[in-house]
């Protein structure tokens, strides 16, 4: 097994005149926590989608496990197997759930497709134990559940097929501070029991902080700086870093000199 669950090099990806990823090159370790900062329109979420396979890249390769993702997938068995590696994780879930689909229903119907011909119920049990819902929820209907037990079911979903890495896209914006905590809780332990690798996007420098190793920050669809998560927002190099943490509102934030960085920069 390589040391790296992920590899990607020189990846770009143009929407007409518009290089939303360019030259873009990372890696994620086993059982590592990668960050990918930066505001709308950076290419960060296009680069997560890249790496999913909800996006075609222009040039660049993507690699999981040492297995090559740049590609089509020929075959259903093929497009099945690639699925269970890289699994992702929504900014709202409610968008995609059914919402005439119960919890259990929902959790079934991923391993049917994944693990057809075995009975699924003890999993699914397990499943609910582990993201903290227990089997109480697994009648319930997405909209009889608040946005954080909506995002624990789309975790469920993901972590059913047993995938390597797990692509989070703003995975906890749309949730309350307090629910934000318990969120990224669950994700620290999960991550704990099944080494799973994490591929976090997010503009939020506070959860970056809490739950990355290594982070990578991006403007205009490049890589401006990357590095150990702690020494990137401890000793930033690059001006748009700074610009991000002092965005930061906090005691004596001024925002018009932070217009006014921007405007140079």
């Amino acid at each position: 097994m390589p040391d790296n669950l992920l590899e990607v090099a020189g990846l770009c990806r143009a929407f007409g005149d518009v290089k939303a990823v360019d030259d873009v090159s990372f890696t994620l370790a086993s059982g590592g926590s990668l960050g990918i900062v930066g505001e709308s329109g950076s290419g960060k979420t296009t680069t997560a989608r890249i790496v999913v396979g909800l996006e075609r890249a222009d040039a660049g390769t993507v690699h999981v496990q040492g297995r090559d993702r740049t590609g089509a997938a020929r075959g259903r068995a093929a497009r099945l197997a690639r699925a269970r590696q890289v699994q992702m994780v929504f900014q709202d879930p409610f968008l995609s759930l059914d919402p005439r689909t119960s919890v259990e229903a929902v959790l079934r119907e991923t391993l049917k497709l994944h693990f057809p011909g075995t009975d699924h119920a003890a999993r699914i049990r397990r499943l609910l134990d582990q993201v903290g819902l227990g089997t109480r929820a697994a009648d319930a209907r997405p909209r009889e559940l608040s946005g954080g037990q909506r995002q624990r079911v789309a975790i469920a979903r993901a972590l059913a097929v047993e995938p390597a890495i797990l692509v989070l896209d703003e995975a906890v914006a749309a949730l309350d501070v307090s629910v934000q905590a318990q969120i990224l809780n669950l994700l620290a332990d999960i991550r704990e029991q099944t080494a799973v690798g994490y591929l976090f996007i997010t503009h939020d420098l506070g959860v970056v902080r809490v739950v990355t190793d290594e982070v990578i920050v991006m403007r205009h669809g490049r890589v401006v700086e990357a590095g150990g998560t702690a020494d990137v927002l401890a000793r930033p190099s690059h001006p748009y870093t700074r610009l991000l943490l002092d965005s930061v509102p906090r005691p004596g934030w001024d925002p018009h000199a932070i217009a006014t960085a921007r405007r140079a920069l």
